[in-house]
């Protein structure tokens, strides 16, 4: 990673570790609910959630949802991480394959993207029905990466309550994972939703995320210009074409659903609940 991009990036991981579990435990309180439940998958990013959730309350709750598609090591990261946290009674493995069979079937579907984003909405499918017999809040594991790129499923993994490390770059979450204590073999391991067989994160983005971050930090957050970006980091500008295209067209997966305005104060455009507005459950 270039030098100035990685002195801008790194960050004071005890500080932000002690802010986000502060956040969670607030946010969960403001809330109205008891606890917290995330889909565990052996990555970094759920990984590091994980942590982030078993320091901000005792009432959490994993749930492991693996496909014949989700490689034998992740779930045995995974397990890993429920062994780190003391969740060995608060954690169940729910095997989806069967779910996914019956509705690829439904829908008369085998293109593996559309399969792969079937996977990611039966999660979230079980997830918010785990976290409404629980009275937990769904905790999301997505990083600032993968928002920016739409690097996730609409109303799949991207259906959640709360994302504690959406503000944080994918190389910014490893840091603070090795600061909370991932273990390195899950810190250091390549990216992948696995919601096919061979897939990779950096693979399908066409770049590594030391890139993807440089390029991402020195366009949306310094506004620098695509010739600027490209030469500063010794790339192509086609990378950072890239990149930018991605962002563009993901801009839907960011956004709540339009509201057609007819009215003098349509929600959403002209009227927005305050974040502490409601105390309720959020199911």
């Amino acid at each position: 990673m270039n030098e100035y991009v990685a002195q801008a990036l790194a960050i004071d991981c005890d500080k932000v570790a002690r802010y986000l579990v502060e956040r969670l435990r607030e946010y969960i309180e403001e809330s109205g609910a008891r606890g917290g439940v995330l889909g565990l998958s052996g990555g970094i990013d759920s990984s590091v959630v994980a942590v982030l959730l078993a320091k901000a309350t005792d009432n959490f709750f994993f749930l492991l949802m693996p496909s014949a598609s989700t490689p034998p090591r992740d779930m045995e990261d995974a397990m890993k991480i429920v062994k780190l946290t003391g969740a060995e009674r608060k954690h169940a493995v729910v095997p989806i394959d069967d779910y996914v069979k019956a509705m690829s079937s439904a829908v008369d579907v085998a293109d593996k993207r559309i399969v792969g984003n079937i996977k990611a909405r039966l999660r979230m499918v079980l997830l918010y029905a785990y976290a409404q017999k629980l009275g937990y809040l769904v905790v999301g594991t997505g990083d600032k990466s993968e928002i920016m790129l739409g690097y996730f499923t609409k109303y799949g993994d991207g259906g959640v309550d709360i994302l504690p490390i959406g503000d944080l770059y994918k190389t910014q979450v490893r840091q603070l994972g090795r600061c909370l204590g991932v273990p390195e073999e899950i810190v250091a391991k390549p990216p992948s939703p696995a919601l096919w067989e061979g897939q990779t994160a950096e693979g399908e983005i066409g770049a590594d995320y030391e890139t993807v971050d440089s390029v991402l930090y020195l366009r949306y957050e310094e506004m620098r210009t695509r010739e600027e970006t490209a030469a500063m980091l010794g790339i192509d500008v086609s990378v950072v074409d890239r990149i930018d295209a991605l962002v563009r067209r993901s801009q839907h997966k960011r956004l709540p659903p339009e509201i057609f305005r007819l009215s003098g104060r349509a929600v959403g455009s002209d009227w927005r609940y305050p974040r502490r507005y409601w105390n309720v459950r959020p199911w």
